[in-house]
């Protein structure tokens, strides 16, 4: 015997709220949403201090770093792209900062020098990718051999001591007991994600990476447009290295290692598809919360070092695993539409 809504209102009210919230927020930013819920609750179970709101002000300071790298993934692999250089680049770019305020030039000067630096790394990616057709993996895997040895390079393999005070201050100064590295990310996020979600080139990203060909032929330029995601991404890299190396009162070479793993992981558990055309700046944001709770919550309860990386390559394996049932989902979804259609 089938009962309806009717005969059980407050079953069918339920079911209504839910369908209003899975429509609002979306049924994969659900799952993602109660991830934290759960990953939040396990380590504070073992842990009482992961909940405490210094631990949380940590947990946000170390997710900065990944947010910016994330923010530039969510651009490239919606466009079909992705880049494995940020962690070198954010590296040199704290090194580079740190030696020219050492040898004596002005802070504002140095840190548009490294800006320039980090795009003219990005412009050097679009190159390798646009005109001599390197696959995007292989090209940025040689950036980020090239960027980590300049790194080494420039500073003789030693840290670079920051003494300038005003750089100091940038890694300490706090508005509203929150760290400037953390604001610096939110605006980023807000304002890349207004771009990606509602603008023309937002717009055009999402084209060239559901079809390059078919976006080629609507009008839109994609090399310009990849060249432009590879910029961006530099830039970011060159902020966050500058921040990473204020916090730390160095430029450190050996730093922000698979820096660029953790970034992709948070994209793809966000929601971004690897294949391109499909995610949002709002998955993203859920995916950097998850990965670095996660992250923090092994370190809080003293998982072994090598137990992190295997941790870590498992739960990009279920990004990845996550990213390939929710293209299958699509296809089938496709299919059936064009059926019923037919």
């Amino acid at each position: 015997m089938k009962h309806s809504a009717a005969a059980n209102p407050a079953k069918g009210k339920k079911d209504s709220i839910f369908e209003l919230v899975t429509n609002v927020v979306g049924g994969d930013k659900l799952v993602l949403i109660a991830a934290i819920v759960v990953v939040f609750i396990v380590f504070t179970s073992i842990n009482k201090n992961f909940l405490s709101w210094t631990n949380v002000i940590n947990l946000f300071v170390a997710a900065s770093l990944v947010g910016l790298v994330a923010i530039g993934h969510t651009y490239l692999i919606i466009a079909g792209q992705n880049d494995l250089s940020p962690g070198s680049l954010a590296a040199m770019s704290g090194v580079l900062a740190a030696l020219l305020v050492s040898w004596g030039v002005p802070l504002w000067i140095s840190v548009i020098i490294t800006l320039v630096v980090g795009a003219g790394v990005g412009l050097f990616n679009a190159w390798m990718v646009n005109t001599i057709k390197l696959e995007a993996f292989i090209a940025t895997l040689v950036t980020q051999s090239i960027v980590r040895g300049v790194a080494y390079i420039l500073c003789g393999g030693k840290p670079v001591a920051i003494s300038d005070p005003v750089f100091i201050y940038l890694g300490k100064v706090r508005f509203l007991r929150i760290p400037l590295s953390v604001w610096i990310t939110i605006l980023s996020v807000v304002f890349f994600g207004f771009i990606l979600a509602k603008t023309k080139f937002g717009r055009s990203i999402y084209a060239i990476g559901g079809n390059k060909d078919a976006a080629r032929l609507a009008g839109l330029n994609p090399q310009r447009i990849v060249a432009i995601c590879f910029v961006m991404m530099g830039v970011l890299c060159g902020i966050g290295g500058i921040i990473f190396a204020a916090r730390m009162n160095s430029g450190q070479p050996a730093a922000n290692v698979n820096l660029e793993f953790d970034a992709i992981t948070a994209v793809i558990l966000g929601g971004v598809s690897f294949t391109g055309g499909v995610g949002s700046m709002g998955g993203t944001v859920l995916g950097i919360i998850l990965i670095q709770a996660f992250n923090t919550g092994l370190i809080m309860v003293n998982v072994p070092t090598f137990w992190q990386y295997v941790a870590r390559g498992a739960l990009l394996l279920f990004a990845l695993t996550s990213d390939y049932l929710r293209k299958r989902n699509r296809t089938r979804e496709l299919l059936a539409a064009s059926m019923k259609n037919a």
